[in-house]
């Protein structure tokens, strides 16, 4: 029996919003226009940028009109960008409307995300409205978002479980996924928030979703590698017929911080985890380097990514969860030696 996996994959990196929202230190914008104009340049071509969300519970954003201004206007990259997807997080109706603003005064984002929960609970949580309340909202924000010449995702969350209600049922995932494209949106995220995505269940789940859906182009799979299931999850994903992925450099990112240059914030609450180190999605560079191995074309600098990598380290003054920006890529030939 052979293994059927996809021979081309898109990776979307999300290290600039998800990646950085869940660090307590304030990653300075130059460094964040540095990171974007990096994996651009290493042929990423959907990168999240920032969260139009109220900076005040999230620091992190603090910058998300000067950000998007800046990497719109970087020379290094601003011939590149007419093929590359930025994207900003807007939970709300404000942030949504901050975001057709900025489209408006010409350096708005060009897609823009929504998120439900199957979970009632991690829904009212990360939104501060009900599951009814806000497919209300959504169906008219997405319509405005769309008019306004932005594509939307429809985040579908807590697939495999809930970090506060424990358990979820799968089915009803698919179910919101299909809501998502009723309403207008441009793609659909399937998202496991905590790392509570098991490979069998993973393999289970998308399998429904090629039955329901065919074709995988529209459907984007964003997993946490909080128990170190990540790229085992992927390979499941991937035999189930998936193409799309996200992930972050250095496996960093998931909730947002709720301390901040040693200031208390309200983020999103208390942590989902015992240790904030904990939290994380699956690395980007060990990404590319296993499937660039297993002979996938990923689209992008494999080397290159590696050096971000060694650098994202540097900004944030810790080591991360890159096994492969150590260990390097395997030689593709014998050296004779």
């Amino acid at each position: 029996m052979s293994l059927n996996y996809p021979k081309k994959v898109t990776i979307g990196d999300i290290t600039v919003r998800d990646g950085f929202q869940h660090e307590e230190i304030f990653v300075p914008t130059r460094a964040k226009v540095w990171m974007l104009e990096q994996l651009i340049l290493a042929g990423f071509k959907n990168l999240e940028v920032t969260n139009f969300g109220n900076p005040k519970g999230m620091p992190q954003f603090q910058d998300a009109d000067e950000l998007f201004k800046q990497i719109r206007n970087s020379k290094l990259v601003k011939d590149k960008l007419d093929d590359v997807t930025l994207t900003a997080i807007t939970i709300r109706e404000r942030a949504v409307e901050r975001a057709i603003q900025a489209k408006k005064d010409g350096y708005g984002p060009d897609r823009i995300l929504l998120m439900v929960s199957t979970s009632e609970s991690h829904q009212f949580k990360n939104s501060g409205l009900s599951l009814k309340e806000y497919w209300a909202m959504a169906e008219k924000y997405v319509k405005k978002a769309r008019d306004a010449g932005m594509k939307v995702n429809g985040t579908v969350s807590t697939i495999w479980g809930c970090p506060i209600e424990g358990p979820t049922e799968m089915d009803d995932a698919v179910k919101f996924a299909q809501r998502w494209f009723d309403i207008g949106a441009t793609d659909v995220e399937h998202a496991d928030h905590d790392g509570s995505a098991s490979p069998d269940r993973v393999y289970k789940y998308f399998a429904k979703v090629m039955d329901h859906f065919g074709k995988p182009d529209k459907q984007i799979v964003h997993f946490h590698t909080t128990r170190g299931w990540g790229l085992a999850n992927v390979l499941a994903a991937l035999e189930a017929g998936m193409t799309n992925f996200e992930s972050a450099m250095g496996g960093i990112g998931g909730q947002p911080a709720n301390f901040v240059d040693r200031v208390p914030v309200a983020g999103t609450g208390e942590y989902y985890y015992k240790d904030p180190n904990l939290a994380g999605l699956v690395s980007t560079e060990d990404l590319v380097v296993m499937l660039d191995e297993m002979g996938i074309d990923t689209q992008v600098d494999v080397d290159k990514v590696l050096e971000i990598g060694n650098m994202t380290e540097k900004i944030l003054g810790r080591r991360l969860r890159s096994e492969s920006i150590k260990s390097g890529r395997i030689p593709k030939s014998l050296s004779g030696k």
